[in-house]
This record gives structure tokens, sequence and C-alpha cells, in this order.
């Protein structure tokens, strides 16, 4: 698939560092509980650490006590891409990717009970985003 913002594995590592690589480019996964977005009442943007594509609004974000940031919905349809991900032994999940350069951003599970509109987590690593806070 082609992307609007591509760039060489070595631009990628040059830009990032080894962690948001890691994560971003590597399909990786920080550790539970390591971002301070998971809590942060900041009101903003949550955009692609990347390449500063918008994802999600702080307003869609709910703390799951999983983790990791949870949304329940990205700012648009089309500001994430959906992969099959059968990395996991036995199992099948959905991965979530930002349509504009590719990169991993953490995986959407549905059917979970949370008093959310839409019934969906979007688990994102914190590492993969970078928050803007409203003016």
């Amino acid at each position: 698939m082609t992307y609007d913002v591509e760039k060489t594995e070595e631009e990628w590592k040059a830009e990032l560092s080894p962690e948001e690589y890691q994560v971003l480019r590597k399909q990786g996964t920080e550790r539970p509980f390591s971002s301070s977005y998971e809590t942060d009442p900041t009101v903003g943007v949550y955009a692609c650490r990347a390449c500063g594509a918008e994802l999600f609004r702080s307003e869609t974000k709910f703390d799951a006590h999983c983790g990791w940031p949870a949304f329940y919905a990205p700012l648009a349809e089309d500001r994430v891409q959906y992969i099959e991900d059968r990395s996991v032994f036995g199992g099948v999940r959905t991965e979530v990717r930002c349509s504009r350069c590719g990169s991993h951003l953490g995986h959407v599970f549905e059917g979970e009970g949370f008093p959310t509109p839409t019934d969906q987590r979007f688990c994102i690593n914190g590492v993969a985003l970078q928050l803007e806070p409203d003016a």
C-alpha cells in the first residue's frame, strides 16, 4: 500500500526515538501504564507522532483501565486504517494504523461492554501519539 508520507527505514530511524521506531514502524507495544496520555485530562487533538496527522480528539478518550490511552472513535474514519492481525497465537485482532504514513498505532476491540457510543476501544500506544492542546 502507498501512503501520502513515505520514508526509508533510515529516515524513520533518524526522526524517531528507538521506542517510537519500535512501536510505530515495527508494530511493537509500549509497556502498559507507561504513557501519561492514558489519564491526561488535557483537551485537544492526538496526532500521529510519526507524521502529524490528526487522529483522535480528547473528547473520545476514556479511562478503560487497560494500561494504554483508549478512545471510542477516531477523529474521522479516513484517518485510520484497519489491518487484520494474526500475530497472536490462536487469535485474530484488528490493528490500527495511521492512514497517512502507515505507522502502527495499536488495536481496536469491540463488544467489551464499555459505556461508550460505539462499544469500541481503540487501545493506542501513547508513544505513537502527540497531544496538541486546544488554544
